[in-house]
């Protein structure tokens, strides 16, 4: 447990699990090596796609903290929060939630169809207002959600919109492993 009395740091990845070069696995280490108390949601072993065990994983890791958590998700993982932050008690003090995807649309290729999508349940997504504070950093040009769309789901669900411009998926694909924005953006969350 960290000295500090700053909240515990809840890494929620996407659907690929861990990526040693993720931005997500980068702010992770640093935070670790700054002193801060930080859990990574393990990569799902058995049914990967499965909403339902991603919530609980979720669930598991945010109930073994003390104290409040801040959330950091990214990708799928943003809709796994929205869709745990619909049943949880957690003390959450905010979430980062960086380029959720707009699973109301098809993906390209490589990625889960509707159909699949719908039946390991992601969706609907939930659109209701988060019980925490929330910032949602999207890209102008994200493979994965329009901006406009992606917009829309911050509105509904309560949270501030940061447009972060031509960053695609925000991963390793798009050009990126460190991202110190996601520090910036912690900070800020962190301070209200």
């Amino acid at each position: 447990m960290s000295t500090t009395a700053e909240p515990v740091v809840v890494i929620v990845p996407g659907l690929r699990g861990h990526v040693a070069d993720h931005w997500q696995t980068l702010l992770a280490n640093r935070l670790a090596e700054a002193g801060r108390t930080v859990y990574t949601v393990p990569p799902l072993t058995e049914e990967p796609l499965s909403r339902e065990a991603r919530v609980a994983a979720l669930d598991k890791v945010v109930s073994q903290t003390a104290g409040p958590v801040v959330l950091v998700a990214h990708s799928a993982g943003v809709i796994t929060t929205v869709h745990w932050a619909r049943t949880s008690t957690a003390r959450v003090l905010g979430a980062l939630l960086v380029t959720p995807p707009d699973f109301g649309t098809p993906l390209p290729e490589g990625y889960p169809t509707p159909a699949e999508l719908g039946e390991n349940g992601w969706t609907p997504v939930p659109r209701s207002p988060l019980p925490f504070p929330g910032v949602v950093a999207a890209s102008s040009n994200d493979p994965l959600g329009t901006a406009e769309r992606v917009a829309g789901m911050a509105l509904d669900w309560g949270a501030a919109l940061v447009e972060l411009g031509e960053v695609g998926h925000l991963n390793p694909a798009s050009g990126y492993g460190p991202w110190p924005r996601a520090e910036e953006l912690l900070r800020d969350l962190e301070a209200g």
